[in-house]
């Protein structure tokens, strides 16, 4: 109270001290930013605190905290076999309180994201992108034997953490396990959002949490970056015959895919390719799980090349089953044919038309669109034809 009087005396700024109710909350709306219809529980773990909240179709219900921070329990007397007991009493009274019945777990804070590193390293895991990485239960408890196996600093080297977040993950390591054999969950999911997002999913109106984050953030991306923002829509809406069959969750990453399909358009062409998968792989994107991050850059890079064969990103193809890496084949070469004639200008005056039992790829051309179907354009149509497995027919109108 001195301290926040103090602040406001010489600042005129009040300060609120959030109790572990309000952190919890305010931990699981910053998982709803970048899971609006998530469900399961969240556990956010600080210094001194550990707060647990139920989520269920993207509403926040019931809360409990403890104190089961890793520098809190560096105090607790009675060696590892005091520690643990004392772990395990403080989560079977959590349990009691929210009960059990979750099949996934929110990680939230940074000694979890340490776990996951090391879960990483441990996996040889080949993307690095903390935010929607999944482990099983299985994971967690070979983890936990094997950061217990190594020396800490040998681990702080090889995952990037510093040496004081480091020298908390064994605890912490000990309350993620006691966690996941109380709770059962079916998996542990890392969340990059946490309280500062929760913050600002409390100033959103409704209709705006509502929305894609996923998409959102491209729309974004495409109107600060592309040469024709807006332009990733009429790229969709002419391509869209080919993938109708497709599943809504596919659809939606192939709209993402169309909105950033030009936004790395300064690069060199001869590396181009490479910085939209890096783009798309990188990125601070939500909504969006490691194989379909994977699959979204797959797309994008094929909209450059044509091959994808002796690529650095090899590694990370293998997150993917072969008939999705040609589906993102698919998908690529349809955005790089598209861009020359799914223009506004040409609207009705291009269109496709996939007929997949029938093998065939209809673009029926008419008034000016007949004349940007030159060399190049002919060539993509017929990379695209046949990464369809299909026969390429224009029909002149």
């Amino acid at each position: 109270p001195e301290f926040c009087a103090e602040v406001e005396a010489r600042t005129g700024l009040k300060l609120w001290v959030i109790d572990g109710q309000q952190e919890a909350r305010l931990s699981a709306q910053g998982v709803l930013v970048g899971w609006p219809d998530a469900n399961g529980l969240v556990c956010d773990i600080g210094g001194a605190s550990m707060e647990l909240a139920a989520l269920s179709r993207g509403q926040v219900g019931r809360r409990v905290t403890s104190p089961l921070g890793p520098l809190k329990l560096q105090t607790i007397p009675g060696g590892k076999a005091g520690l643990k007991a004392h772990i395990k009493s403080v989560i079977n009274d959590m349990a009691e309180e929210m009960g059990t019945d979750y099949k996934r777990i929110y990680l939230v804070g940074g000694s979890w994201r340490a776990f996951a590193r090391c879960d990483m390293d441990r996996r040889s895991y080949p993307l690095h992108v903390q935010h929607e990485y999944r482990m099983s239960p299985k994971d967690v408890r070979q983890t936990v034997k094997w950061i217990a196996a190594h020396d800490l600093e040998d681990l702080q080297a090889r995952t990037g953490t510093s040496s004081a977040r480091m020298s908390l993950v064994p605890i912490a390591s000990e309350v993620l396990k006691q966690l996941v054999r109380k709770f059962g969950p079916k998996e542990i999911a890392i969340s990059s959002y946490g309280i500062r997002e929760g913050m600002l999913y409390e100033q959103m109106p409704e209709r705006i949490r509502r929305r894609d984050p996923l998409i959102e953030a491209c729309r974004f991306e495409e109107a600060k970056e592309a040469r024709e923002p807006g332009f990733g829509k009429i790229l969709y809406d002419f391509l869209r015959p080919i993938f109708r069959n497709y599943s809504d969750d596919r659809r939606r990453i192939i709209k993402a895919a169309c909105m950033l399909h030009d936004v790395t358009w300064r690069a060199h062409p001869d590396f181009r390719a490479e910085v939209c998968f890096d783009n798309a792989t990188r990125a601070n994107l939500g909504a969006l799980t490691h194989k379909e991050r994977v699959w979204l850059g797959l797309a994008l890079l094929h909209r450059y090349k044509s091959n994808r064969e002796g690529s650095r990103f090899e590694p990370m193809f293998e997150l993917l089953s072969p008939k999705e890496i040609q589906n993102a084949e698919v998908i690529g070469k349809a955005m790089r044919f598209g861009a020359m004639l799914g223009h506004e200008a040409t609207k009705g005056l291009a269109t496709l038309d996939y007929r997949p039992r029938k093998g065939i790829l209809v673009l029926t051309l008419s008034g000016r669109a007949k004349r940007l179907y030159g060399e190049v354009a002919v060539a993509r149509y017929q990379a695209l034809a046949d990464a369809l497995g299909a026969q390429g027919i224009v029909r002149h109108q």
